[in-house]
């Protein structure tokens, strides 16, 4: 039976898509582009970013008017890395908190305006770590790499299991205080409602009162 268990978790972790795959985008002169990755806090991520040469056929150098500034920032606006005039680059950091971490690619202002293709890779977790490197500082052999592989994938999905719940359980908190305030605001409309129906209805009642109309 415990066979069975850990043989269904590792064809359930090799059954996983990649949390991260490579992106391509276009940025063009002067403009910025920004991509954000929700992170959980003690989460490692690495990016990776080049810009593609469009006269790499040619064997000619990247231009210099596609270089490109890249600023990486926290959730809250600290800025992680801040590079310029650079073809590519690479960041590796440590979420301190949970939340939005964004990095933003600006193409240098050039006229006539050009356009500049960015090659890029998120990585978050497990994806983010260098196991290449790994494998040769501790000279392990492909076995226990494998292993190493698959308890950090099980490990970082059972974080991903907690976070989600953490996740739903504040969306369910959140549903419940907005549904209790759309009652309220129910109920103070409704109050409004009627005082001014009463109050119309008083004024009516005296105005016909006074014209003798009733």
């Amino acid at each position: 039976m415990m066979i069975r268990s850990v043989l269904m978790v590792v064809l359930v972790v090799w059954g996983l898509p990649p949390s991260s795959e490579s992106l391509r985008f276009e940025v063009r002169s002067g403009e910025t582009k920004c991509i954000s990755e929700d992170i959980r806090s003690n989460s490692m991520t690495r990016g990776t970013y080049h810009v593609i040469n469009p006269n790499e056929d040619q064997g000619q150098p990247l231009p210099y008017s596609h270089m490109l500034n890249v600023k990486v920032t926290s959730t809250h606006g600290y800025i992680i890395q801040w590079a310029k005039g650079v073809e590519r680059g690479d960041f590796v950091f440590t979420a301190a908190e949970q939340g939005d971490y964004t990095a933003c690619f600006t193409a240098s202002d050039h006229s006539p305006l050009n356009t500049v293709t960015v090659d890029f890779e998120w990585r978050t977790s497990v994806l983010s770590k260098d196991w290449v490197n790994i494998a040769r500082k501790g000279k392990v052999d492909e076995m226990e790499l494998e292993l190493r592989k698959m308890y950090e994938t099980v490990n970082s999905i059972h974080e991903e299991m907690f976070y989600f719940r953490e996740r739903e359980v504040e969306m369910e908190v959140l549903t419940q205080e907005t549904t209790n305030k759309m009652v309220w605001l129910s109920f103070v409309s409704l109050f409004l409602g009627l005082s001014v129906a009463g109050i119309q209805f008083c004024y009516l009642k005296t105005f016909f009162e006074k014209r003798k109309f009733v």
